[in-house]
């Protein structure tokens, strides 16, 4: 399927609501009840020949096919493990989750923290499924990926070595929900090695569809504690940890370093005349618990109200304790929130964000302009438009605003691993759009270079980094703004996803150019030729007193190739064909007198339009300056016309030639004209059959 093709059918699946929860995409069209059916009508276990139990679905490099780290592997069935395995035993937990010979423990924390909320586990992990009843080798799992929840199948066929799983496993040995869950998220990413390296929050977003922020607490956010008891009261996913190369490391204050923890409560206390700050935070071990102030043996505790002691305190060795947010702040290097969507929560307990979201791509030469320090291409980058109207219910001290959170991801980077590719480096920058500015409401216009060469950004996210994702928590006061996702660096293609969580609802949409044609008719009579371009063109036409097709190249090939301020190898006998078709009213498939003086008039403005936009007079434009030249010559067009032009007309090195630029013109012009001649009742829709569509 074209990309055109297959974007449109995506659309319409996520507006008939494929791609939720409920209603999860196919991962590759396999169906897990219907491969499920048919295997135990065979009476055979299902083998999965879309992620086969071979050195391919392994790795390419530490893990490919000649690495000796893969020698003596093999693929075993939990049945061949042990005598009873179990898919769950009772309720999954973090003991379930014991990390191999596999870089991911980034993605086994998050699984770790999956095991604390039942509620987003059953979302991931569908519980109806067993080694006993209706048992046939296969195992399904839901991931969240870049908008759309996917279903994927896999065989419960596990690597191995010396007879023990080779990766994830659990700690009791014979529950295998962990590991398959890891096989599923391996074959969804390309292969198991795809998974080495990574961040915990990216675990946290695919399991939950939430958006994850980090906050580095040593250059923490002045209204860090507000925040966490927002995200607290939307239901958010907290965690927390210190940074350290020694590794679980126990401090004299019974702190682990390297170590994930959860953070399960914000409670402000009065204590000795003052207001105290309290953080509650949880160690997944279930024990080892913080022995510093406010610990459940301290004294602290004695002079607060019966009320708060009664509410907060619990002595009990359970891994949970209470800490000051001031010694929080002081002991832990990082937290993370996981903010999760209004579909996660059930019930009316929690407080919700509002989401909105959009999928855009940038493309080499036409719309991945750089970030802010390439001003001649940034403007190029996708626009997208978010107007904050209501500020918050609870705002923070003295500062009254709308709060939202806005994250840019790149789409499908690890399965690019086995191309030799990676993470691009991705941030983003946000401007007001005032009324002072003539821009404010203009949904349909892609703000142009002046505009940022004018104005400073308004926030910007913390940097750029080489991320599948970047997240920044802002509160601006109430106005329209203008987010602007980049690359680093200009012309790097890639897929992102863009999506803003707000307290309120917020309108935030893409802006871009109406697609439109304003080019000028040029209307000449006989009478109006002069007598030399006729007699001219009676010399160039022949007998037939026609100039065809071929006669047309020879005709202006003799003219350019004389010119030393354009660079070009003459036109092409696709650009002269154009030019007939467009000017060519009786269908002989040649040029009369009018027509010829036409298209000669049309060929001098181009030459007119193309030096103008050459600004470093090099005999060429850039595919930048072609854009901006495009929209000179009459034509309004959107991102994804401007991708297509960029792809078919510039040259490997992003120049564009004046055979290629007139070519292009020509061709949207006729585009345009031949539309407008098929849509009669001017609805901005045809109608066409195949042997229509083969002469458009």
């Amino acid at each position: 399927m074209s990309g055109i093709a297959a974007r449109l059918k995506h659309n319409r699946d996520k507006a008939q609501g494929i791609g939720t929860n409920s209603h999860a995409v196919k991962y590759l069209n396999q169906d897990y009840e219907s491969l499920r059916r048919d295997c135990l009508e065979r009476g055979r276990l299902f083998e999965d020949d879309c992620f086969d139990a071979e050195p391919s679905s392994l790795g390419f490099k530490d893990l490919g096919p000649n690495s000796y780290k893969v020698r003596g592997i093999k693929w075993k069935r939990p049945k061949d493990i042990c005598s009873n395995p179990q898919f769950i035993i009772e309720n999954a937990t973090r003991t379930d989750i014991c990390q191999g010979a596999l870089g991911d423990c980034w993605l086994l924390a998050a699984i770790a923290s999956l095991t604390l909320n039942k509620q987003v586990l059953s979302r991931v992990v569908p519980h109806d499924q067993s080694f006993e009843e209706n048992y046939a080798g296969i195992f399904h799992f839901e991931f969240w990926q870049f908008g759309e929840w996917v279903d994927v199948v896999v065989d419960d066929r596990l690597p191995t070595k010396d007879g023990e799983l080779l990766f994830v496993h659990s700690e009791e040995g014979s529950e295998f929900w962990s590991a398959l869950l890891e096989k599923a998220y391996a074959k969804i990413n390309g292969c198991y090695e795809a998974l080495s390296g990574g961040s915990t929050t990216e675990g946290f977003e695919d399991f939950t569809g939430g958006i994850a922020e980090k906050h580095e607490l040593k250059q923490a956010d002045p209204h860090l504690f507000h925040i966490i008891e927002k995200a607290l009261a939307r239901g958010s996913l907290l965690g927390c940890s210190l940074i350290s190369a020694d590794s679980e490391a126990v401090t004299h204050r019974k702190l682990v370093k390297g170590h994930a923890y959860s953070v399960t409560g914000a409670e402000q206390v009065s204590y000795r005349g003052r207001k105290e700050k309290l953080i509650r935070i949880r160690n997944p071990w279930g024990q080892v618990e913080w022995n510093g102030a406010w610990s459940d043996k301290s004294s602290e505790w004695r002079y607060v109200s019966d009320d708060d002691r009664e509410r907060l305190f619990d002595r009990r060795e359970n891994g949970e304790f209470w800490m000051t947010f001031s010694e929080f702040l002081r002991q832990y290097s990082r937290l993370e929130i996981c903010n999760l969507t209004p579909d996660a929560l059930t019930g009316d307990e929690y407080k919700k964000w509002a989401e909105s979201e959009f999928e855009d791509t940038w493309r080499r030469g036409s719309s991945a302009g750089g970030c802010r320090n390439y001003p001649n291409s940034f403007w190029t980058n996708p626009q997208f438009v978010i107007k904050l109207d209501e500020v918050d219910d609870d705002p923070d001290e003295g500062e009254e605003g709308c709060t939202f959170i806005v994250g840019l991801m790149q789409k499908n980077r690890r399965q690019m691993r086995k191309m030799g590719q990676d993470m691009e480096t991705v941030g983003f920058a946000i401007y007001e759009v005032s009324t002072r500015l003539n821009y404010w409401g203009k949904k349909q216009v892609h703000l142009k270079k002046n505009f940022f060469l004018r104005n400073c950004s308004t926030a910007r996210s913390e940097t750029f980094i080489n991320l599948r994702e970047v997240c920044s928590h802002f509160c601006l006061p109430p106005g329209e703004y203008l987010i602007i996702p980049s690359t680093f660096k200009p012309n790097k293609n890639g897929d992102f996803y863009v999506r803003v969580f707000s307290e309120k609802p917020a309108d935030f949409q893409e802006i871009d150019d109406p697609v439109e044609c304003n080019v000028e008719q040029i209307d000449v009579e006989h009478g109006d030729i002069s007598n030399s371009f006729k007699r001219l063109f009676g010399q160039l036409a022949g007998h037939d007193v026609e100039i065809s097709v071929f006669e047309l190249q020879k005709i202006l090939n003799r003219v350019v190739m004389k010119r030393n301020d354009i660079k070009t190898n003459g036109f092409s006998l696709t650009t002269c064909r154009n030019m007939v078709n467009l000017l060519d009213k009786d269908g002989s498939g040649k040029l009369g007198l009018v027509e010829f003086k036409i298209l000669w008039t049309k060929i001098e403005k181009f030459l007119d339009l193309y030096k103008e936009r050459d600004a470093d007079q090099s005999g060429c434009m850039s595919s930048c300056e072609m854009r901006v030249a495009v929209e000179d010559a009459g034509f309004s067009l959107n991102n994804p016309l401007h991708q297509i032009i960029a792809a078919r007309y510039s040259e490997p090195n992003l120049s564009v030639d004046f055979d290629n630029f007139v070519c292009c013109l020509i061709r949207l012009e006729f585009q345009f004209n031949t539309f407008k001649t098929l849509d009669e009742d001017s609805t901005g829709r045809i109608k066409l059959g195949f042997m229509e569509v083969r002469d458009v």
